[in-house]
């Protein structure tokens, strides 16, 4: 009996991270109602549900760990309405199989605009200029590659002198040292 639980509840989760995370057509709460728990009351299932769904974005906007996760669940075992061990158990399992495929898929739903796919560069000299001066100069070219996932993508092409490459990489230099200094406030 209990093995059926557990195996159902870990159907149920992996229905629910299809249903939140995935976005699988066809899935649906009735459909799992039906396959992993057909005899239970809707009332009482719509309860697992959600309370497992709440579980579930918890642990996963948090992208705990697995030390956060055992005294997450802990926690959750001793609480009045919690889990039982049972189901803490079932929701480590469930989190150690998919914490990674959930974790990338927030990231692409977080995704609104392109981002960067790829990045290429050369540097090339001038062999041909209105101006004779600039014949034989360094050119950097600079290809990036930006689009959504599931969209064609777009391409941006820089011609940088040396310059400019210089500008650019002082920009960089600001925007790292902005980075750091920030990942080090929290």
């Amino acid at each position: 009996m209990a093995e059926q639980r557990s195996k159902s509840l870990s159907g149920l989760l992996s229905g629910l991270a299809q249903l939140i995370y995935y976005r699988s057509p066809g899935i649906t709460e009735q459909m799992l109602k039906e396959q992993l728990y057909p005899d239970l009351p809707q009332q009482d299932f719509r309860v697992l549900v959600e309370k497992m769904a709440g579980m579930m974005r918890s642990i996963a906007s948090a992208d705990m760990d697995f030390n956060q996760l055992e005294a997450f669940l802990t926690a959750q075992t001793k609480k009045q309405k919690g889990i039982t061990a049972e189901q803490a158990t079932v929701l480590t399992n469930f989190w150690k199989t998919h914490k990674v495929k959930i974790r990338e898929s927030l990231i692409h739903q977080s995704n609104w605009e392109n981002c960067l796919r790829n990045l290429s560069w050369r540097v090339d000299l001038k062999s041909q200029s209105r101006h004779l001066d600039q014949i034989n100069t360094p050119v950097a070219i600079v290809e990036f590659e930006l689009g959504k996932n599931g969209q064609e993508s777009e391409f941006l092409c820089l011609e940088l002198n040396e310059t400019k490459v210089n500008q650019l990489l002082n920009k960089l230099t600001e925007i790292e040292t902005s980075i750091s200094a920030l990942s080090y406030i929290s």
